[in-house]
This record gives C-alpha cells, structure tokens and sequence, in this order.
C-alpha cells in the first residue's frame, strides 16, 4: 500500500511539473490538422503572463483574424501592444491565418471550407491544449478589413460559440465589391450567383439576430472606403431593435488605425467578460 501511495505521489508530482513547465513563452505556434482545408492551419496564440507562472489559471479567449493579404503573423508583427492588453485582461488571443477565404465555406471550393475548419476544429483544438474557460461567454472573436467581416460572419452565425462579436473597418457587405479581393473565386461571380453573394453577406443576418443574445461590437474610420457598409449597418441593426456599439472615428484603411482599434475591442470583450 505504501508503494502505491508513493508512487501516486510520485506521478502527481512529476503531472504537476509538466504542467508547470507546459507553458514557457507567451508566443506559440499551432498546427491545427483538418480535412476542412487544403492544408494544415498555422495559428499563432499569445498566452499571457499569468499562464507561465500559474498552472492551475484558466483564461477567456480572444480570436483575432487579419485581413486580406495577411496572415497569421498580422497581429503579432504588426499590433505590439495586444501583448500589453492580454497581459493586463488576462486573455489568450488567437490568431489563425486567414488565407484571404473570407472566412467562409465555399460553396465552389470543397478545400476552403473555412467556417467549417473554425466551429469543428480551431475552438476545440484551443480549448484542448491552452488554459481557456471553454464557454461561449468567455469566447470572443474580432478581425480587420476581411477579418471584420469573417467575425461577424462567424460570430453571429454561431452565437453559442461567441458571445462578444466585434468588426474592425469591416467588409459587413460584400455586395458593391463584386470584383474585389477574391471573393468571386470563394463564391463563383456576382452575376452568375447573386442568390449566394445575396446569402453570404454579412448585413443579411441581421434580421435572423436576437436582441440582447450577443454583445456586439464594430467601427470604421470617417474615410474609410467600408464606412457606408458600415453605416448601412448600424441602421439595420437599428432597424431590427439589436442593441449594439458603433463607433465613427477619424481614420482609413489602415494598419494606423486598427492598432488604436483593437485596444478598444480588447477592452470591449474585457468588460463583457467581467460582466458574464
């Protein structure tokens, strides 16, 4: 019997010490493997301080996703001081490479099922292998240009997924834009499929949205070629009685203004998280 305590003691001890050990820098690089694309996803995820000093701490988590063009390294390169704001929310944020998918399933493409690779794989994936308070109320998702429109597309489409939605100078209505940033290559042309340009449009879920079922969350520079899209927006969701925040601030489209940005939605989903 002496034995099989000891050696019980023994495997918690060297449990706990890997778990201790699990976790030595804030900045880590995921490969999430799926048969929703092409090839496996690369991820980063900033874990904040508290993760490497404390193995027993759990933490809300933040999806972050880049616009076109860019990649999962965007926010981290290029947005220094979300490292600042995790740290001091005690959040973990992720940030998965959007392969200028629009966030999506394609409906011509069976390897860009990217909505698909997001709810199935990414979430359960970081939920199995990071510190994260696995419940939609503790689950937040934002994103710039493309991304904006990714998470609201997801997020509003998913409510028991994310609680806290949020869009940065988002493409909230890809409509006048039919021959812009890959989109006819995820859905087939405007003019040869209006019925599904028509249904993956962001601005068209508001009608199905509940009051009060999520916290929303977006804003666009005066001078932004996405303001009217955004104005348009505000005004449906106003339309339909949803409750949100927008904001209308001086600024483009550009990396200037989403670092002041994602501060603000940091400190958005901060305040929701609380509240929860």
């Amino acid at each position: 019997m002496k034995k099989l305590i000891l050696s019980l003691l023994l495997m918690v001890s060297i449990l706990t010490a890997c778990a201790a050990e699990r976790f030595t820098t804030n900045v880590d690089t995921a490969l999430v493997q799926t048969k929703n694309l092409a090839t496996p996803m690369k991820v980063t995820v900033y874990l904040p301080d508290a993760a490497l000093t404390d193995p027993e701490a759990k933490f809300p988590t933040v999806y972050l996703l880049n616009g076109y063009s860019g990649d999962y390294k965007t926010y981290i390169e290029r947005m220094p001081r979300i490292k600042d704001a995790a740290n001091q929310y005690g959040m973990i944020l992720v940030m998965p490479d959007g392969r200028d998918s629009w966030y999506w399933d394609s409906p011509v493409d069976p390897s860009m099922q990217m909505e698909s690779f997001f709810i199935n794989d990414l979430v359960p994936y970081i939920d199995a292998t990071y510190p994260t308070i696995p419940s939609a109320d503790k689950r937040a998702i934002s994103g710039l240009s493309m991304g904006g429109h990714g998470a609201l597309w997801l997020g509003l489409r998913h409510p028991d997924v994310f609680k806290s939605v949020a869009s940065m100078s988002g493409g909230v209505d890809i409509r006048p834009f039919p021959k812009n940033w890959k989109m006819a290559k995820r859905l087939g042309t405007k003019a040869e499929n209006p019925e599904v340009w028509e249904q993956h449009t962001v601005i068209n879920l508001v009608p199905g949205l509940k009051n009060g079922e999520q916290n929303i969350l977006f804003d666009c520079g005066k001078d932004d070629f996405f303001a009217e899209v955004n104005n348009n927006l505000h005004k449906e969701l106003d339309k339909n009685g949803i409750d949100h925040d927008y904001i209308v601030r001086p600024g483009k489209h550009t990396i200037q203004y989403w670092r002041n940005s994602v501060l603000y939605h940091l400190l958005f989903f901060n305040e929701a998280f609380i509240k929860e």
